[in-house]
């Protein structure tokens, strides 16, 4: 008899302060007046951790929406917040977005560097490139960059980053107080980096990370950003609506990982999904048009016309959408942007419509069940070959998770899909991925390190 473990899925809490769903701070439970209050995100990943997710997933963004009005999509800055949850739990990885269009190499990968070492080796860096003017405003800009040339930066920066967190080997910091010796300075070696985009010197001034580098996630499904999580990415995060659409993209993303000498097993792909939970499939039906009716339709509008690239305020919201521009005109978020069009033409939806079924999750799937139904709809991706996992979006916070902690993940874990307990102490171990071998050392000497194997 065969004792290998049956594979199991990956899940990240994707935080978004009250909820994802753009009317959940109106929802009955949510508490926007806590969104600021770091005890009200304590209580959000201590539930997380007991409930065994891999990680803790942080968005985050530049400016301010338009409609700000309407829409409580605020946040607190991740790397601050990350640092503060790092010491109130002991295993949940701890992932935190960052853009690499509006920041400097140097900086970011100190900062990363020092969350791994506070969170012993939890460290994630979902890594994005921007998409709104409003952000390039805040940074100098009057234009925002152009979609290629963001990535091309993108490319470079984390090409920096990862030198300089390889500028330190794992064995350089030597501490002997004797013969009067703190660090080996042949170990410790300037980068000089001079591209495109940046010019750095190094090296940085932190020790190599725990996990070598931190997990490098990518959220991005254009043709730029597959290219890019193919190359650079260890876990992408991605939108998809249909089981055969995420096939397909599973199927493209893997196969692309070959061209750059990795393997599958190398890239986790993690669908999102906004899961409406209830007692039963009516209630959770009612719950989802409950939530809709709240949702603001100047606020929904705003939102889908910055996806579509066309102002569609004038339109009437029951009719269809109307002619939109070719997908190589958006300078925004392209993948997103085909997803949109794709939905609303494979279902005839009008714009009022379109507003409803965007509103939970911004193109990620909804889907309203019991915990149950949830999980056979997990299941089917997971098995079918569309997912390695997901990245969970509770429409509505703190019920949303708690109703998917205390219903969807038992239901998981008898199915044997996923984990009863944390076999790992870092976020790299979560995910079953190695530990990147310094450029300098050995592998047998990796073999050795205390944080090589999770």
């Amino acid at each position: 008899m065969s004792t290998k473990q049956p594979k199991q899925l990956h899940l990240n809490l994707f935080l978004m302060n009250v909820g994802h769903h753009e009317a959940a701070w109106r929802f009955r439970d949510t508490k926007p007046e806590q969104i600021t209050e770091f005890s009200y995100y304590e209580h959000l990943a201590r539930t997380a951790e007991d409930a065994k997710f891999d990680s803790v997933f942080l968005a985050d963004g530049l400016a301010v929406n338009k409609q700000i009005q309407h829409g409580a999509f605020l946040g607190l800055e991740p790397f601050t917040l990350l640092s503060a949850l790092a010491a109130v739990t002991k295993r949940i990885g701890l992932i935190g977005t960052v853009s690499t269009t509006y920041n400097e190499p140097f900086h970011v990968a100190r900062k990363f560097a020092s969350l791994d070492h506070i969170s012993n080796g939890r460290a994630g860096w979902n890594i994005v490139t921007s998409g709104s003017i409003l952000e390039a405003n805040n940074f100098n800009l009057d234009q925002h960059p152009e979609h290629r040339a963001r990535y091309e930066r993108a490319g470079e920066f984390v090409d920096v980053a990862t030198g300089l967190w390889d500028s330190w080997s794992d064995d350089a910091l030597v501490i002997d107080r004797k013969a009067g010796v703190f660090a080996d300075a042949d170990k410790v070696r300037p980068v000089h980096h001079r591209g495109e985009h940046f010019q750095v010197r190094g090296p940085l001034n932190i020790p190599r990370p725990p996990q070598g580098y931190p997990v490098l996630v990518q959220a991005g499904s254009s043709e730029d950003g597959k290219e890019f999580a193919a190359k650079y990415a260890e876990a992408i995060f991605t939108a998809q609506q249909t089981l055969e659409e995420a096939k397909q993209f599973y199927t493209d993303v893997k196969t692309r990982l070959l061209r750059y000498g990795r393997s599958p097993g190398q890239l986790k792909i993690l669908p999102g999904i906004c899961p409406i939970i209830g007692a039963t499939e009516a209630e959770a039906k009612e719950k989802e048009q409950e939530i809709n009716e709240l949702t603001v339709p100047a606020y929904g509008l705003s939102q889908l016309s910055n996806m579509v690239g066309i102002d569609l305020h004038a339109y009437p919201l029951d009719g269809p959408l109307p002619k939109l521009p070719d997908v190589d005109q958006i300078n925004g978020n392209k993948s997103r942007f085909q997803l949109v069009l794709d939905l609303a033409l494979r279902e005839s939806l009008t714009i009022r419509q379109l507003l409803h079924r965007l509103a939970g999750g911004r193109g990620h799937r909804t889907f309203a069940g019991t915990a149950l139904q949830v999980a056979d709809q997990l299941e089917e991706w997971f098995v079918g070959g569309g997912a390695d996992g997901f990245n969970v979006m509770p429409p509505y916070l703190p019920g949303g998770l708690e109703e998917f902690a205390q219903g969807v993940i038992p239901e998981l874990q008898r199915r044997g899909l996923f984990r009863t307990d944390y076999s790992s102490q870092t976020l790299r171990g979560h995910y079953g991925l190695a530990r990147p071998q310094h450029p300098a050392q050995p592998s047998s000497e990796l073999q050795s390190h205390p944080a090589a194997n999770g």
